[in-house]
């Protein structure tokens, strides 16, 4: 098991950016993909972003393309989140996910609050 551990949340107005870091514990960190999942009030957990071990390739989701980009680095056992041209639809908790290999994402963080107002 590996831990994970968020920064970067916090308040923005619509428009604005934040980068969200997620520290792994993991030994062989290029071992694991690694995701950003969301929930927002009221509503269920969503996938916004992920970086593959397989290929490195990065998938995101369709409402955040283009306004967010997922990098890490397996130097830093570190994966990060930019979050450009926010709005409120974006507010929720943040939460980073890694899974060795192709197990999925089995490991989570505690989460970190983003609230964007307009």
């Amino acid at each position: 098991q590996v831990q994970l551990v968020e920064s970067g949340g916090g308040s923005v107005q619509a428009g604005g950016s934040l980068r969200l870091s997620c520290a792994a514990s993991a030994r062989t960190f290029s071992d694991y993909s690694m995701g950003w999942f969301r929930q927002a009030p009221g509503k269920g957990r969503e996938f916004v972003a992920a970086s593959w071990w397989s290929d490195r390739s990065a998938s995101v989701a369709g409402p955040v393309k283009g306004r967010f980009t997922i990098a890490r680095d397996n130097a830093k056992n570190t994966v990060y989140l930019q979050m450009n041209s926010l709005t409120p639809e974006d507010t929720a908790v943040y939460y980073c996910a890694g899974g060795v290999r192709g197990s999925g994402f089995k490991d989570w963080g505690q989460g970190t609050q983003v609230t964007v107002s307009s």
